[in-house]
């Protein structure tokens, strides 16, 4: 893998000095249902870049215009915004006309991974494996739903992250609730198949697939309080797996995101049935950065500190994606 690694006789985990990144602005916080994790991911980043000697800024474009990073210097952004206007090519595309490079996939890509219905097409025009599942709205024959998916089943916004409005449904009379919770929080919403056999996670940095992390939650599933607050969560890396089923994830999440056109980092989420097969749950591409996030966990399995996770996320900032 072409990543630094800090010598500890020259601690600086930059192949450049760090004024070769001039004015770098963080951007966080934003004005989706996972502002509060985008504040903690944000925080985090701007820290590490500050121990590097970076001259990193807090932006918030839920309270700052972003022609604002034009006019006060701005040289690179490190996109540590998460769900809408942030993480699906709003921001990225304001970025691109500001000429401003960024960290992360470019306009398309990030569109397309916030969009979990249409990115399952994209990976079903391929082949790829995804769970079965079937769109909702308020008139779908919801006996046939569990009829054609099984119960239990998952009832999600298509465009949402962090698990926000997702909900586990045992029996069929939960069904119609379950919609209308995940259209509370946008209009494509998606039914889909339980699997049971586990649930990892791939990090992708560069052109590499880091080790896979299997999610252990103590919850019902792994949701919004499973993933940024509890404790009892349990995070397997190494992950458990035999060398060849890992091998195997790893080359299907690199696969998977480049399908989609991602670039820089991400993460790709897996479920595995009960015969261990893998199937593609989702993709990432402005993965969180927090205590608890699964990254910066698969990067330090790697030998990358966090200083090094965001300075290898920065140095490959670009336009024009």
């Amino acid at each position: 893998m072409n990543i630094q690694i800090v010598d500890k006789n020259n601690p600086s985990p930059f192949s450049l000095p760090p004024s070769h990144f001039g004015k770098v602005a963080v951007l966080f916080g934003g004005k989706s249902a996972e502002r509060e994790v985008s504040l903690k991911s944000g925080a985090a980043v701007l820290a590490a870049l500050r121990r590097s000697g970076v001259d990193a800024h807090a932006f918030d474009p839920a309270v700052q215009n972003l022609q604002a990073l034009r006019d006060e210097g701005f040289e690179r952004a490190f996109i540590a915004l998460h769900g809408r206007f942030g993480e699906d090519g709003t921001v990225q595309g304001a970025l691109e006309l500001l000429g401003i490079p960024y960290t992360g996939s470019g306009v398309l890509a990030s569109a397309l991974g916030m969009d979990k219905w249409r990115t399952k097409l994209v990976w079903q025009a391929a082949q790829l494996p995804v769970p079965k599942y079937t769109l909702l709205d308020a008139h779908s024959d919801w006996a046939g739903v569990a009829q054609h998916l099984g119960l239990p089943l998952f009832v999600k916004p298509a465009n949402e992250g962090s698990s926000v409005g997702i909900s586990k449904v045992k029996a069929v009379g939960e069904l119609r609730k379950a919609y209308l919770e995940a259209a509370k929080h946008d209009k494509l919403v998606i039914a889909e198949s339980f699997i049971g056999g586990g649930e990892y996670t791939v990090a992708i940095l560069g052109n590499e697939a880091l080790a896979a992390i299997k999610i252990e939650p103590a919850s019902e599933f792994y949701d919004y309080e499973a993933k940024y607050f509890r404790d009892d969560t349990r995070y397997l890396c190494p992950c458990g797996l035999s060398a060849e089923k890992e091998d195997e994830m790893q080359r299907l999440a690199k696969q998977a995101f480049a399908l989609i056109g991602g670039q820089g980092w991400g993460r790709v989420d897996f479920l595995m049935d009960e015969a261990g097969k893998p199937y593609l749950l989702e993709a990432n591409t402005a993965p969180g950065m927090t205590d608890h996030s699964l990254v910066p966990m698969a990067a330090r399995q790697a030998g990358i500190s966090f200083e090094q996770l965001v300075v290898k996320v920065l140095e490959m900032a670009g336009v024009n994606k």
